[in-house]
Protein backbone atom coordinates (compact mmCIF):
# COMPACT_ATOMS: atom_id res chain seq x y z
CA UNK A 1 0.00 0.00 0.00
CA UNK A 2 0.98 3.58 -0.69
CA UNK A 3 0.84 5.39 2.67
CA UNK A 4 3.30 8.27 2.66
CA UNK A 5 1.96 8.89 -0.97
CA UNK A 6 -1.53 9.21 0.47
CA UNK A 7 -0.21 12.37 2.37
CA UNK A 8 0.79 14.38 -0.25
CA UNK A 9 -1.99 15.66 -1.35
CA UNK A 10 -3.19 18.31 -3.50
CA UNK A 11 -2.76 21.86 -1.22
CA UNK A 12 0.82 20.24 0.00
CA UNK A 13 2.25 20.06 -3.22
CA UNK A 14 0.84 23.46 -4.53
CA UNK A 15 2.12 24.89 -0.84
CA UNK A 16 5.82 23.53 -1.91
CA UNK A 17 5.35 24.88 -5.57
CA UNK A 18 4.34 28.33 -4.20
CA UNK A 19 7.26 28.21 -1.63
CA UNK A 20 9.97 27.40 -4.30
CA UNK A 21 8.56 29.91 -6.15
CA UNK A 22 8.10 32.56 -3.54
CA UNK A 23 12.28 32.28 -3.43
CA UNK A 24 12.52 34.10 -6.74
CA UNK A 25 9.31 36.69 -6.35
CA UNK A 26 11.30 37.44 -2.87
CA UNK A 27 14.75 37.39 -4.59
CA UNK A 28 13.76 40.09 -7.38
CA UNK A 29 11.40 42.12 -4.96
CA UNK A 30 14.41 42.62 -2.55
CA UNK A 31 15.27 46.76 -3.91
CA UNK A 32 11.61 47.28 -2.35
CA UNK A 33 13.03 47.98 0.84
CA UNK A 34 13.38 45.73 4.35
CA UNK A 35 11.12 43.25 5.02
CA UNK A 36 7.48 44.27 6.79
CA UNK A 37 7.24 43.65 10.27
CA UNK A 38 6.00 40.21 11.09
CA UNK A 39 5.72 39.05 7.81
CA UNK A 40 7.35 35.49 8.11
CA UNK A 41 9.92 34.61 5.33
CA UNK A 42 10.80 31.66 3.63
CA UNK A 43 12.85 30.21 6.44
CA UNK A 44 10.71 31.01 8.79
CA UNK A 45 8.28 28.54 7.78
CA UNK A 46 10.29 26.06 7.72
CA UNK A 47 11.75 26.42 11.04
CA UNK A 48 8.48 27.10 12.59
CA UNK A 49 6.74 23.72 10.87
CA UNK A 50 10.08 22.06 12.08
CA UNK A 51 10.06 17.86 11.49
CA UNK A 52 6.27 18.19 10.16
CA UNK A 53 7.34 20.59 7.17
CA UNK A 54 10.75 18.51 6.73
CA UNK A 55 9.04 15.52 5.96
CA UNK A 56 6.50 17.14 3.79
CA UNK A 57 8.60 18.46 1.45
CA UNK A 58 10.51 15.99 0.92
CA UNK A 59 7.50 13.82 0.06
CA UNK A 60 7.00 16.72 -2.53
CA UNK A 61 10.17 15.58 -4.21
CA UNK A 62 8.94 11.94 -5.00
CA UNK A 63 5.84 13.48 -6.92
CA UNK A 64 7.76 14.19 -10.10
CA UNK A 65 8.17 10.29 -10.49
CA UNK A 66 4.98 9.83 -10.93
CA UNK A 67 4.37 12.44 -13.37
CA UNK A 68 3.02 11.08 -16.96
CA UNK A 69 0.93 13.87 -18.71
CA UNK A 70 1.89 17.46 -19.00
CA UNK A 71 1.37 18.47 -22.39
CA UNK A 72 2.13 15.42 -23.56
CA UNK A 73 1.78 11.88 -22.58
CA UNK A 74 5.90 11.32 -21.10
CA UNK A 75 6.05 7.90 -19.55
CA UNK A 76 9.32 6.78 -19.69
CA UNK A 77 8.39 3.28 -21.83
CA UNK A 78 7.53 5.85 -24.42
CA UNK A 79 12.00 5.85 -24.23
CA UNK A 80 12.93 2.67 -22.76
CA UNK A 81 10.97 0.31 -24.91
CA UNK A 82 9.17 2.08 -28.02
CA UNK A 83 12.64 3.81 -29.16
CA UNK A 84 13.91 -0.05 -28.80
CA UNK A 85 13.72 -2.95 -30.57
CA UNK A 86 11.10 -4.29 -27.52
CA UNK A 87 8.32 -2.23 -28.62
CA UNK A 88 6.58 -0.03 -31.37
CA UNK A 89 4.06 3.34 -30.47
CA UNK A 90 0.59 1.65 -30.63
CA UNK A 91 -2.54 3.77 -30.14
CA UNK A 92 -5.00 4.10 -32.62
CA UNK A 93 -3.27 4.50 -35.71
CA UNK A 94 0.29 6.32 -36.48
CA UNK A 95 -1.23 9.89 -36.03
CA UNK A 96 -1.99 9.28 -32.55
CA UNK A 97 0.67 11.28 -29.97
CA UNK A 98 2.99 12.30 -32.68
CA UNK A 99 5.76 12.78 -30.11
CA UNK A 100 6.24 9.26 -29.58
CA UNK A 101 5.83 8.35 -33.12
CA UNK A 102 8.99 10.51 -33.82
CA UNK A 103 10.33 8.79 -30.87
CA UNK A 104 9.62 5.51 -32.58
CA UNK A 105 10.64 5.50 -36.09
CA UNK A 106 13.36 8.12 -35.31
CA UNK A 107 12.38 11.07 -37.01
CA UNK A 108 13.19 13.17 -33.91
CA UNK A 109 13.07 16.84 -34.11
CA UNK A 110 14.15 19.49 -31.00
CA UNK A 111 10.58 20.59 -30.32
CA UNK A 112 9.24 17.23 -29.84
CA UNK A 113 6.45 17.82 -27.07
CA UNK A 114 6.81 13.96 -25.32
CA UNK A 115 10.85 15.06 -24.65
CA UNK A 116 10.58 18.85 -23.35
CA UNK A 117 7.94 16.87 -20.87
CA UNK A 118 10.43 14.61 -19.85
CA UNK A 119 13.26 17.11 -19.34
CA UNK A 120 10.61 19.39 -17.40
CA UNK A 121 9.45 17.29 -15.15
CA UNK A 122 13.13 15.83 -13.77
CA UNK A 123 14.28 19.10 -13.62
CA UNK A 124 10.99 19.84 -11.43
CA UNK A 125 12.03 16.91 -8.85
CA UNK A 126 15.92 18.66 -9.03
CA UNK A 127 14.23 21.79 -7.87
CA UNK A 128 12.83 20.28 -5.05
CA UNK A 129 15.04 17.98 -3.92
CA UNK A 130 17.78 21.04 -3.80
CA UNK A 131 14.90 23.00 -2.26
CA UNK A 132 14.92 20.48 0.59
CA UNK A 133 18.66 20.19 0.75
CA UNK A 134 18.97 24.17 1.74
CA UNK A 135 16.22 23.92 4.37
CA UNK A 136 15.80 20.68 6.40
CA UNK A 137 19.42 21.23 7.61
CA UNK A 138 17.99 24.60 9.02
CA UNK A 139 15.45 22.64 10.96
CA UNK A 140 15.45 21.92 15.05
CA UNK A 141 15.42 18.22 16.10
CA UNK A 142 11.59 17.85 17.72
CA UNK A 143 8.75 15.40 18.47
CA UNK A 144 8.32 14.49 14.80
CA UNK A 145 11.75 14.41 13.55
CA UNK A 146 14.66 12.94 15.44
CA UNK A 147 18.12 13.01 14.12
CA UNK A 148 17.91 9.64 12.23
CA UNK A 149 14.73 10.78 10.41
CA UNK A 150 16.31 14.13 9.39
CA UNK A 151 19.65 11.80 8.01
CA UNK A 152 16.96 10.05 6.55
CA UNK A 153 15.41 12.53 4.78
CA UNK A 154 18.54 14.64 3.55
CA UNK A 155 19.26 10.83 2.31
CA UNK A 156 15.97 10.75 0.57
CA UNK A 157 16.64 14.17 -1.15
CA UNK A 158 20.11 13.45 -2.25
CA UNK A 159 18.79 9.99 -3.52
CA UNK A 160 16.10 11.85 -5.72
CA UNK A 161 18.13 14.21 -6.93
CA UNK A 162 20.52 11.52 -8.53
CA UNK A 163 17.51 9.58 -10.12
CA UNK A 164 16.57 12.72 -11.46
CA UNK A 165 19.73 13.67 -13.30
CA UNK A 166 20.10 10.15 -13.94
CA UNK A 167 17.26 9.65 -15.92
CA UNK A 168 18.55 13.55 -17.89
CA UNK A 169 21.94 12.49 -18.65
CA UNK A 170 21.38 9.26 -20.26
CA UNK A 171 18.45 10.60 -22.36
CA UNK A 172 20.29 13.86 -23.43
CA UNK A 173 24.14 13.54 -22.56
CA UNK A 174 24.77 17.10 -22.15
CA UNK A 175 22.49 19.30 -19.77
CA UNK A 176 22.44 21.79 -17.02
CA UNK A 177 23.65 21.02 -13.51
CA UNK A 178 22.43 23.21 -10.67
CA UNK A 179 22.52 21.50 -7.01
CA UNK A 180 21.52 25.02 -5.45
CA UNK A 181 18.20 26.69 -5.19
CA UNK A 182 17.51 29.41 -7.90
CA UNK A 183 16.83 32.18 -5.91
CA UNK A 184 17.09 35.22 -8.53
CA UNK A 185 17.03 35.99 -12.31
CA UNK A 186 20.83 35.95 -12.59
CA UNK A 187 20.72 32.09 -12.13
CA UNK A 188 18.36 31.57 -14.83
CA UNK A 189 20.20 30.93 -17.35
CA UNK A 190 22.67 27.73 -16.59
CA UNK A 191 25.57 26.55 -18.32
CA UNK A 192 25.37 22.80 -19.94
CA UNK A 193 27.61 20.02 -17.55
CA UNK A 194 29.34 17.13 -19.05
CA UNK A 195 28.71 13.95 -18.72
CA UNK A 196 31.50 13.00 -16.66
CA UNK A 197 30.67 15.72 -14.33
CA UNK A 198 27.33 14.67 -14.06
CA UNK A 199 27.71 11.32 -13.49
CA UNK A 200 30.25 12.32 -10.42
CA UNK A 201 27.67 14.76 -9.00
CA UNK A 202 25.28 11.55 -9.22
CA UNK A 203 28.11 9.02 -7.70
CA UNK A 204 28.85 11.87 -4.89
CA UNK A 205 24.50 11.99 -4.43
CA UNK A 206 23.76 8.36 -3.90
CA UNK A 207 27.06 7.54 -1.34
CA UNK A 208 26.05 10.53 0.56
CA UNK A 209 22.58 8.72 0.05
CA UNK A 210 23.84 5.06 1.23
CA UNK A 211 25.31 6.93 4.19
CA UNK A 212 22.40 8.42 5.46
CA UNK A 213 18.88 6.50 4.30
CA UNK A 214 17.27 3.50 6.54
CA UNK A 215 17.65 -0.10 5.40
CA UNK A 216 13.87 -1.27 4.51
CA UNK A 217 13.30 -3.01 7.16
CA UNK A 218 14.08 -0.60 9.69
CA UNK A 219 10.78 1.29 7.54
CA UNK A 220 7.52 1.38 9.62
CA UNK A 221 5.04 0.39 7.61
CA UNK A 222 3.56 4.04 7.28
CA UNK A 223 6.46 4.54 5.04
CA UNK A 224 7.35 1.62 3.04
CA UNK A 225 8.08 3.09 -0.62
CA UNK A 226 10.42 5.41 0.59
CA UNK A 227 13.82 5.43 -0.91
CA UNK A 228 16.48 3.00 1.37
CA UNK A 229 20.01 2.07 1.75
CA UNK A 230 19.57 -0.56 -0.61
CA UNK A 231 17.87 1.67 -3.26
CA UNK A 232 21.18 3.90 -3.01
CA UNK A 233 23.39 0.88 -3.47
CA UNK A 234 21.45 -0.15 -6.28
CA UNK A 235 21.74 2.85 -7.62
CA UNK A 236 25.47 2.81 -7.34
CA UNK A 237 25.45 -0.63 -9.04
CA UNK A 238 23.77 0.93 -11.68
CA UNK A 239 25.11 4.09 -12.85
CA UNK A 240 28.78 2.78 -11.85
CA UNK A 241 27.56 0.42 -14.95
CA UNK A 242 26.04 3.08 -17.13
CA UNK A 243 29.70 5.07 -16.48
CA UNK A 244 31.55 2.13 -17.61
CA UNK A 245 30.74 2.20 -21.39
CA UNK A 246 33.34 5.43 -21.01
CA UNK A 247 35.57 4.34 -18.15
CA UNK A 248 35.56 0.74 -17.98
CA UNK A 249 37.20 0.44 -14.76
CA UNK A 250 33.87 1.30 -13.21
CA UNK A 251 32.94 -2.18 -13.96
CA UNK A 252 34.75 -3.13 -10.81
CA UNK A 253 33.12 -0.07 -8.70
CA UNK A 254 29.75 -1.57 -9.72
CA UNK A 255 30.60 -4.89 -8.42
CA UNK A 256 31.10 -3.70 -5.12
CA UNK A 257 28.45 -1.70 -5.05
CA UNK A 258 26.47 -5.54 -6.41
CA UNK A 259 28.37 -7.05 -3.45
CA UNK A 260 26.74 -4.78 -0.63
CA UNK A 261 23.02 -5.41 -1.94
CA UNK A 262 23.63 -9.19 -2.08
CA UNK A 263 25.28 -9.63 1.29
CA UNK A 264 22.94 -7.37 2.89
CA UNK A 265 20.26 -9.94 2.57
CA UNK A 266 17.39 -7.50 2.35
CA UNK A 267 16.47 -8.78 -0.86
CA UNK A 268 15.75 -12.20 -2.60
CA UNK A 269 13.50 -12.83 -6.14
CA UNK A 270 9.53 -13.83 -5.87
CA UNK A 271 9.31 -17.61 -6.32
CA UNK A 272 6.56 -16.41 -9.04
CA UNK A 273 7.59 -14.05 -11.46
CA UNK A 274 3.98 -12.49 -12.01
CA UNK A 275 3.69 -11.61 -8.46
CA UNK A 276 6.03 -8.82 -9.28
CA UNK A 277 3.25 -7.01 -11.06
CA UNK A 278 0.42 -7.94 -8.62
CA UNK A 279 -1.26 -5.03 -7.19
CA UNK A 280 -1.68 -7.15 -4.20
CA UNK A 281 2.35 -7.52 -4.09
CA UNK A 282 3.60 -4.09 -4.13
CA UNK A 283 6.89 -3.04 -2.53
CA UNK A 284 7.31 -7.35 -1.45
CA UNK A 285 10.18 -8.41 -1.33
CA UNK A 286 12.04 -8.15 -4.59
CA UNK A 287 11.40 -4.62 -4.87
CA UNK A 288 14.31 -2.08 -4.42
CA UNK A 289 12.38 1.00 -5.74
CA UNK A 290 9.18 1.57 -7.29
CA UNK A 291 7.15 4.46 -8.08
CA UNK A 292 4.16 4.29 -5.71
CA UNK A 293 0.74 5.01 -6.71
CA UNK A 294 -2.98 5.08 -4.86
CA UNK A 295 -6.09 4.56 -5.45
CA UNK A 296 -8.12 8.03 -6.28
CA UNK A 297 -11.78 8.28 -7.89
CA UNK A 298 -11.28 11.86 -8.80
CA UNK A 299 -7.71 11.65 -10.46
CA UNK A 300 -7.40 14.32 -13.55
CA UNK A 301 -5.05 15.10 -15.96
CA UNK A 302 -2.81 16.41 -13.78
CA UNK A 303 -1.15 18.73 -16.37
CA UNK A 304 2.30 19.31 -14.27
CA UNK A 305 3.01 22.63 -16.03
CA UNK A 306 0.35 25.06 -14.87
CA UNK A 307 -1.55 25.63 -11.58
CA UNK A 308 -4.25 24.41 -9.93
CA UNK A 309 -3.50 21.47 -11.20
CA UNK A 310 0.17 21.24 -10.88
CA UNK A 311 1.66 17.59 -9.85
CA UNK A 312 -2.02 16.41 -9.67
CA UNK A 313 -1.20 12.64 -10.85
CA UNK A 314 -2.46 10.16 -7.45
CA UNK A 315 -2.25 7.42 -10.20
CA UNK A 316 -0.89 5.97 -13.40
CA UNK A 317 -1.84 6.59 -16.66
CA UNK A 318 0.31 3.36 -17.90
CA UNK A 319 -2.51 1.01 -17.68
CA UNK A 320 -5.21 3.14 -19.43
CA UNK A 321 -2.79 3.83 -22.47
CA UNK A 322 -1.24 0.02 -22.93
CA UNK A 323 -4.49 -2.09 -22.83
CA UNK A 324 -6.76 -3.33 -25.35
CA UNK A 325 -8.46 -0.74 -27.57
CA UNK A 326 -11.48 -3.29 -27.30
CA UNK A 327 -14.39 -2.33 -26.03
CA UNK A 328 -15.20 -6.27 -25.09
CA UNK A 329 -12.12 -6.65 -23.49
CA UNK A 330 -12.66 -8.97 -19.99
CA UNK A 331 -13.20 -6.89 -17.24
CA UNK A 332 -14.25 -8.01 -13.57
CA UNK A 333 -16.60 -5.12 -13.34
CA UNK A 334 -20.36 -6.30 -14.00
CA UNK A 335 -20.87 -4.32 -17.47
CA UNK A 336 -17.63 -2.34 -17.18
CA UNK A 337 -15.72 -1.17 -19.64
CA UNK A 338 -12.22 -1.99 -19.56
CA UNK A 339 -10.67 -1.19 -23.14
CA UNK A 340 -7.75 1.20 -22.97
CA UNK A 341 -5.45 3.00 -25.96
CA UNK A 342 -3.27 0.28 -26.86
CA UNK A 343 -0.34 1.72 -27.13
CA UNK A 344 3.24 0.63 -26.09
CA UNK A 345 3.46 -2.49 -28.33
CA UNK A 346 5.44 -5.64 -27.92
CA UNK A 347 7.45 -6.32 -30.96
CA UNK A 348 7.36 -9.86 -32.52
CA UNK A 349 10.99 -9.66 -32.20
CA UNK A 350 10.84 -9.43 -28.66
CA UNK A 351 8.25 -12.12 -28.64
CA UNK A 352 10.84 -14.27 -30.43
CA UNK A 353 13.60 -13.88 -28.11
CA UNK A 354 11.68 -16.12 -24.71
CA UNK A 355 12.71 -19.43 -24.99
CA UNK A 356 10.61 -21.99 -25.87
CA UNK A 357 8.19 -22.50 -23.21
CA UNK A 358 9.36 -19.13 -20.73
CA UNK A 359 6.59 -18.37 -18.30
CA UNK A 360 7.94 -14.85 -18.57
CA UNK A 361 6.28 -14.03 -21.90
CA UNK A 362 3.57 -14.62 -21.16
CA UNK A 363 3.31 -12.47 -18.02
CA UNK A 364 4.95 -9.79 -20.28
CA UNK A 365 3.13 -9.94 -23.35
CA UNK A 366 -0.95 -10.60 -24.02
CA UNK A 367 -1.58 -11.67 -27.48
CA UNK A 368 -5.89 -10.69 -27.45
CA UNK A 369 -7.78 -14.08 -29.15
CA UNK A 370 -8.96 -12.14 -32.05
CA UNK A 371 -12.56 -13.10 -31.26
CA UNK A 372 -12.10 -10.33 -28.39
CA UNK A 373 -11.48 -7.74 -30.83
CA UNK A 374 -14.03 -5.41 -31.59
CA UNK A 375 -11.88 -3.70 -34.14
CA UNK A 376 -9.25 -4.95 -35.95
CA UNK A 377 -7.62 -2.18 -37.77
CA UNK A 378 -7.14 -0.05 -34.10
CA UNK A 379 -5.95 -3.58 -32.76
CA UNK A 380 -3.16 -4.82 -35.33
CA UNK A 381 -0.61 -1.77 -35.10
CA UNK A 382 1.55 -1.86 -38.57
CA UNK A 383 0.98 -5.70 -38.33
CA UNK A 384 1.43 -6.21 -34.40
CA UNK A 385 -1.11 -7.52 -32.61
CA UNK A 386 0.39 -7.57 -28.98
CA UNK A 387 -0.31 -6.00 -25.97
CA UNK A 388 2.21 -5.09 -23.01
CA UNK A 389 0.56 -7.18 -20.08
CA UNK A 390 2.77 -5.83 -17.14
CA UNK A 391 1.06 -2.70 -16.22
CA UNK A 392 -2.83 -4.01 -17.23
CA UNK A 393 -3.65 -4.81 -13.95
CA UNK A 394 -5.25 -8.34 -15.02
CA UNK A 395 -5.69 -11.52 -12.73
CA UNK A 396 -4.49 -14.77 -13.87
CA UNK A 397 -7.62 -15.43 -16.11
CA UNK A 398 -6.36 -12.80 -18.24
CA UNK A 399 -9.23 -10.72 -16.82
CA UNK A 400 -8.90 -7.26 -16.42
CA UNK A 401 -9.37 -5.12 -12.91
CA UNK A 402 -10.47 -1.91 -12.78
CA UNK A 403 -10.17 0.28 -9.82
CA UNK A 404 -12.11 3.70 -9.33
CA UNK A 405 -11.01 6.21 -11.70
CA UNK A 406 -11.81 5.17 -15.59
CA UNK A 407 -7.94 6.68 -16.29
CA UNK A 408 -5.71 6.50 -13.11
CA UNK A 409 -4.84 2.95 -12.28
CA UNK A 410 -3.45 2.27 -8.58
CA UNK A 411 -0.55 -0.33 -9.44
CA UNK A 412 3.05 0.93 -8.56
CA UNK A 413 5.52 1.19 -11.48
CA UNK A 414 8.75 -0.55 -10.60
CA UNK A 415 12.09 1.27 -11.50
CA UNK A 416 14.38 -1.17 -9.41
CA UNK A 417 13.86 -5.13 -8.86
CA UNK A 418 16.32 -7.40 -6.93
CA UNK A 419 16.01 -9.72 -10.38
CA UNK A 420 18.01 -6.46 -12.47
CA UNK A 421 20.03 -6.09 -9.63
CA UNK A 422 21.49 -9.57 -10.05
CA UNK A 423 21.91 -8.92 -13.72
CA UNK A 424 23.57 -5.82 -13.50
CA UNK A 425 25.85 -7.73 -11.26
CA UNK A 426 26.00 -10.50 -13.27
CA UNK A 427 27.69 -8.08 -15.60
CA UNK A 428 29.89 -6.06 -13.87
CA UNK A 429 31.30 -9.44 -12.49
CA UNK A 430 31.89 -11.19 -15.79
CA UNK A 431 33.74 -7.54 -17.16
CA UNK A 432 36.04 -7.04 -14.42
CA UNK A 433 37.09 -10.85 -14.84
CA UNK A 434 35.15 -12.61 -12.42
CA UNK A 435 33.22 -15.24 -14.84
CA UNK A 436 32.57 -17.66 -12.13
CA UNK A 437 30.49 -15.13 -10.07
CA UNK A 438 28.56 -13.96 -13.03
CA UNK A 439 28.06 -17.05 -14.31
CA UNK A 440 26.55 -18.34 -10.55
CA UNK A 441 24.36 -15.25 -10.58
CA UNK A 442 22.77 -15.61 -14.16
CA UNK A 443 22.01 -19.22 -13.18
CA UNK A 444 20.65 -18.14 -9.38
CA UNK A 445 17.97 -16.33 -11.21
CA UNK A 446 17.06 -18.49 -14.13
CA UNK A 447 16.76 -21.52 -11.37
CA UNK A 448 14.68 -19.85 -9.58
CA UNK A 449 12.54 -18.54 -12.92
CA UNK A 450 12.41 -22.41 -13.54
CA UNK A 451 11.17 -23.60 -10.53
CA UNK A 452 7.75 -22.08 -11.47
CA UNK A 453 7.07 -25.43 -13.09
CA UNK A 454 7.33 -28.76 -13.21
CA UNK A 455 7.25 -29.62 -17.08
CA UNK A 456 10.94 -30.26 -18.11
CA UNK A 457 9.58 -28.50 -21.22
CA UNK A 458 8.81 -25.27 -19.78
CA UNK A 459 12.01 -25.55 -17.53
CA UNK A 460 15.07 -22.83 -18.47
CA UNK A 461 18.57 -24.71 -18.51
CA UNK A 462 21.59 -23.01 -17.08
CA UNK A 463 24.04 -21.32 -18.88
CA UNK A 464 25.36 -22.40 -21.19
CA UNK A 465 22.97 -25.00 -22.03
CA UNK A 466 20.52 -23.51 -24.38
CA UNK A 467 20.40 -21.45 -27.89
CA UNK A 468 22.03 -18.04 -28.70
CA UNK A 469 19.53 -16.60 -30.71
CA UNK A 470 22.03 -14.61 -32.60
CA UNK A 471 23.88 -17.74 -33.61
CA UNK A 472 21.74 -20.14 -33.54
CA UNK A 473 23.44 -22.81 -31.47
CA UNK A 474 24.31 -22.89 -27.86
CA UNK A 475 25.75 -19.86 -26.00
CA UNK A 476 29.94 -20.97 -25.56
CA UNK A 477 30.94 -21.08 -21.63
CA UNK A 478 33.21 -17.71 -21.82
CA UNK A 479 33.07 -14.93 -21.51
CA UNK A 480 32.03 -13.31 -24.32
CA UNK A 481 29.09 -16.17 -24.39
CA UNK A 482 28.22 -15.05 -21.00
CA UNK A 483 28.64 -11.63 -21.88
CA UNK A 484 25.43 -12.33 -25.22
CA UNK A 485 23.72 -14.74 -22.44
CA UNK A 486 23.38 -11.57 -19.92
CA UNK A 487 22.19 -9.49 -22.52
CA UNK A 488 19.83 -11.87 -23.70
CA UNK A 489 18.24 -12.54 -20.28
CA UNK A 490 17.83 -8.66 -19.02
CA UNK A 491 15.63 -8.42 -22.53
CA UNK A 492 13.42 -11.12 -21.60
CA UNK A 493 13.16 -10.64 -17.46
CA UNK A 494 12.54 -7.48 -17.91
CA UNK A 495 10.85 -6.82 -21.04
CA UNK A 496 8.64 -3.82 -21.05
CA UNK A 497 10.01 -2.09 -18.00
CA UNK A 498 11.56 0.59 -19.91
CA UNK A 499 15.65 -1.04 -19.89
CA UNK A 500 15.74 -1.89 -23.46
CA UNK A 501 16.85 0.92 -24.88
CA UNK A 502 18.93 2.47 -22.51
CA UNK A 503 21.00 -0.89 -22.38
CA UNK A 504 21.61 -0.56 -26.35
CA UNK A 505 23.03 2.48 -25.59
CA UNK A 506 25.12 1.66 -23.17
CA UNK A 507 26.45 -1.32 -25.03
CA UNK A 508 27.70 0.31 -28.18
CA UNK A 509 25.20 -2.08 -30.27
CA UNK A 510 22.08 0.41 -30.56
CA UNK A 511 22.98 1.39 -34.32
CA UNK A 512 23.57 -2.29 -35.40
CA UNK A 513 20.54 -3.71 -33.31
CA UNK A 514 18.45 -1.37 -34.61
CA UNK A 515 18.80 -1.65 -38.23
CA UNK A 516 18.82 -5.29 -38.27
CA UNK A 517 15.12 -5.24 -36.18
CA UNK A 518 14.26 -2.63 -38.89
CA UNK A 519 15.22 -5.31 -41.87
CA UNK A 520 12.93 -8.07 -40.43
CA UNK A 521 10.20 -5.97 -39.35
CA UNK A 522 7.01 -6.16 -41.26
CA UNK A 523 6.93 -4.10 -44.25
CA UNK A 524 4.24 -0.99 -42.75
CA UNK A 525 6.99 -0.67 -40.00
CA UNK A 526 9.83 -0.51 -42.81
CA UNK A 527 7.86 1.71 -43.97
CA UNK A 528 7.27 4.47 -41.39
CA UNK A 529 11.25 3.48 -39.60
CA UNK A 530 13.85 5.85 -40.42
CA UNK A 531 17.21 4.26 -41.25
CA UNK A 532 19.26 4.70 -37.16
CA UNK A 533 22.21 6.76 -37.10
CA UNK A 534 25.07 7.07 -34.40
CA UNK A 535 23.21 10.56 -33.74
CA UNK A 536 19.83 8.86 -32.49
CA UNK A 537 21.89 7.12 -29.35
CA UNK A 538 21.12 10.22 -27.50
CA UNK A 539 18.09 12.49 -28.08
CA UNK A 540 18.28 16.42 -29.03
CA UNK A 541 18.04 18.87 -26.05
CA UNK A 542 14.37 21.02 -26.47
CA UNK A 543 14.25 23.75 -28.26
CA UNK A 544 11.92 25.68 -25.73
CA UNK A 545 14.95 25.12 -23.24
CA UNK A 546 18.08 26.13 -25.50
CA UNK A 547 15.86 29.25 -26.15
CA UNK A 548 15.59 30.12 -22.67
CA UNK A 549 18.97 29.20 -21.44
CA UNK A 550 20.76 30.30 -24.24
CA UNK A 551 23.03 26.82 -24.84
CA UNK A 552 24.23 25.46 -27.70
CA UNK A 553 22.28 21.66 -29.43
CA UNK A 554 23.93 18.97 -28.38
CA UNK A 555 26.73 16.82 -30.00
CA UNK A 556 25.22 15.60 -33.71
CA UNK A 557 21.97 17.16 -33.03
CA UNK A 558 24.15 20.91 -33.82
Amino acid sequence: MNYFIQNMTNHLITKITVIILSIVMVSCSDWLGEPQPGKSGLNDYFIAGGGAVAIQATNAVYVPLQWEFGQNYCCEWFIGDVASDDALKGGQNTSDIPAAYEIDNFKISSNNALLLDWYQLNFHGVARANFVLEQIPLIEIDATMDESVKNRLLGEAYFLRALYYFRLVRVFEEIPLVTEVISGSEKWKQPKATVEVIYTQIFSDLETANQKLWTVDRLPDSDIGRATKGAAQAMLLKTHLYYAQFDNSHYATAKQWGDSIIESGKYELEAKYADNFSIDNENGKESVFEVQYGEEATSDYGDFGSLPHFGATRGTFTTVLTRSRSTEFPSSLLGGVAEGWGFNKPTEDLHKEFEQGDLRREVSILNLDTGLMTNTNEEFYLGTPYLSRKYALMDSNDVAVWKAHNTRSPINIKLIRYADALLMYAEAANESGDFAMAKATLNQLRRVRRAETTDPATQLPDFPNYVNRKTGINFTDDHAGLREAIRHERRVELAMESHRWFDLVRWGIAVETMNEYRENETSEVQKEMAIFEEKNNYFPLPQYEIDLSGFEQNGKWK
